[in-house]
């Protein structure tokens, strides 16, 4: 089956508000593969793989995240296929 993946680097107040764990237990609940990993400048960086109707549903999360955060921009770039992966599971990485 061929699969859907992006990269987007989520901006604003996102670190130390519980970001990552919110973001992988959401991409779980999903059935979307890939990580999450907070970047030196501040931001979070997120690589998903999955269907496209699952990616949207978790990009919709990715733009407001959990209560404590404050995201102001996410850039997306879209692939297709296993450019970034394959992936078996949703991790979170250092």
């Amino acid at each position: 089956m061929d699969m859907d993946v992006f990269r987007a680097v989520v901006t604003g107040r996102v670190q130390g508000v519980n970001f990552r764990h919110e973001s992988a237990m959401r991409a779980r609940a999903l059935g979307i593969n890939g990580y999450v990993k907070n970047l030196w400048s501040g931001d979070v960086e997120v690589v998903a793989q999955g269907n496209r109707s699952q990616l949207e549903r978790y990009l919709d999360f990715l733009r407001t995240g959990p209560p404590a955060a404050q995201v102001t921009k996410v850039d997306v770039r879209w692939g297709h296929g296993t450019e970034e992966g394959p992936f078996e599971t949703f991790e979170i990485r250092w």
